[in-house]
């Protein structure tokens, strides 16, 4: 995208939060949303206990059970070596909790397809050889033309808002990875869901609490719905970068389920 057209989203951005659903309209093309989208747009049911990737569903309840007893979930690794190959990956299955079964037939559309459209006209509309838009955003960064950095978390929807703020906090305020990691995390369910049934939440915006009460309080003051979590609860990003003949990993704290380890 173009730093016109960046420029010109950001100016969307005002003092309040938007209740509105505004799709991007790059190249001067016409803003368009598939019938889910605007279907969904303003129903919490897609967004309730048993819908959507089980992650980003513990996420929303604040509920972190133990490993041995924790729901299945998306992974997320990182890998660089000495031969300066770096690989970030987000292995994720089905959903069977999730994923619609189709009338009449008696199986599950994956968790993948669900996010196909039925609407003529879209890059993920139904047709044979195509795949569909899926919420896996493993990352890769280069720095001077080089591999640098492979970063990602599981988290459905949220994956691409945890791993943006990260990045940010990493490439932009000079935190290192580890810093990056664990500053207070936040995300939005404003957008419909990528999952059945799709239920958004207008204005949303759940923040950990160590964001402070201030923050909080203006954020509420500007529109935003805001709701507070657990201090350590939103998130699972994972990062590895190359650099100097060095190698660096970080883990995350949230849920002891991350471990950054070299040899």
């Amino acid at each position: 995208l173009s730093a016109g057209y960046a420029a010109q989203r950001r100016g969307l951005v005002t003092e309040f939060a938007s209740g509105d659903l505004i799709p991007g309209s790059p190249g001067g093309r016409a803003g368009r949303l598939p019938g889910y989208a605007l279907a969904g747009f303003g129903s919490i049911d897609g967004l309730a206990a048993g819908a959507g990737e089980p992650g980003a569903v513990a996420a929303l309840q604040d509920r972190l059970p133990p490993p041995e007893l924790g729901p299945s979930d998306t992974c997320h690794l990182d890998v660089a070596d000495r031969f300066g190959n770096i690989v970030a990956a987000t292995p994720s299955g089905g959903w069977l909790q999730s994923s619609p079964v189709i009338p009449g037939l008696g199986f599950c559309l994956g968790s993948r397809a669900q996010m196909f459209t039925l609407t003529p006209g879209f890059a993920s509309t139904l047709a044979p050889g195509r795949r569909p838009r899926t919420t896996l955003s493993p990352s890769l960064a280069l720095r001077d033309g080089e591999p640098y950095l492979a970063f990602g978390t599981p988290g459905g929807d949220q994956q691409d808002q945890w791993t943006l703020a990260f990045f940010l906090n990493h490439a932009v305020f000079g935190m290192n990875l580890q810093e990056a990691i664990d500053a207070p995390a936040f995300h939005t369910d404003h957008f419909p869901s990528s999952f059945w049934p799709r239920g958004s939440r207008p204005r949303s915006l759940a923040a950990e609490s160590r964001v402070g009460e201030e923050t909080i309080a203006e954020l509420r003051r500007r529109g935003h719905e805001v709701e507070t979590r657990l201090p350590w609860s939103l998130g699972r990003v994972s990062a590895v970068a190359r650099r100097g003949g060095f190698l660096y990993a970080a883990a995350n704290p949230r849920g002891m389920q991350g471990y950054a380890v070299g040899r």
